[in-house]
Formats: structure tokens, C-alpha cells, sequence
């Protein structure tokens, strides 16, 4: 392994491949897509318009999971609802406010 600067010849070989890499459109695209945001937008959050059938979706399955985690008792079921119930909340208050909006 050289510790220096490369060859002429190679580092003329390394950057028509870097140039080639530049152009290419489809790899920019997948590594763009392949990023991982690490913050979560509040503005984003903020304007979040649910629709009716998502929230009444979101509902009828908190609904179901907490009769089933009444019922059985079970911690999975009971944890779902956990993760759930947050979602559905916000997603009906979201809801309310566009509704009353004037």
C-alpha cells in the first residue's frame, strides 16, 4: 500500500472513473435515496392533514386492540395498543382542527 500521492497514470485513471461516478444519474439517485434522516421535521409533523377513512381506520384498530387487551391480557397486544393509541389521538385532534377551522 503507498502512503505518497498515486502515479500520474493511475491518478489520471482514478479521476476519469470519479468524473464517470459524477454523471451517472441513477447511482446519484439510489444514494440519495439510501440517506437516512435523522431528525424529524416539526414543521412537517405540524402540518399533517389526516383524512377521514385513515383516522377511522386507526380508530376501529385501537378500538379492537383494546378489547382484545382487556379481554386476553396479553403484554404484545396490550403494547400495540400502547403504540397505537398516541397515533390515533393525534391523528383525531388534527382531524377536530380542520374541521373547526374557520
Amino acid at each position: 500500500m503507498a502512503t505518497g500521492r498515486l502515479p500520474d497514470h493511475e491518478q489520471r485513471i482514478l479521476d476519469d472513473i470519479e468524473a464517470d461516478l459524477r454523471r451517472d444519474r441513477r447511482l446519484r439517485r439510489r444514494l440519495r435515496t439510501l440517506r437516512i434522516k435523522r431528525r424529524l421535521n416539526p414543521a412537517r409533523v405540524a402540518g399533517y392533514r389526516p383524512r377521514v377513512p385513515t383516522v377511522a381506520l386507526l380508530l376501529a384498530m385501537s378500538v379492537g386492540l383494546m378489547v382484545v387487551g382487556i379481554r386476553t391480557s396479553e403484554p404484545a397486544v396490550i403494547w400495540a395498543f400502547a403504540a397505537l393509541w398516541p397515533l390515533t389521538l393525534f391523528g383525531v385532534f388534527r382531524l377536530l382542527c380542520r374541521w373547526t377551522e374557520p
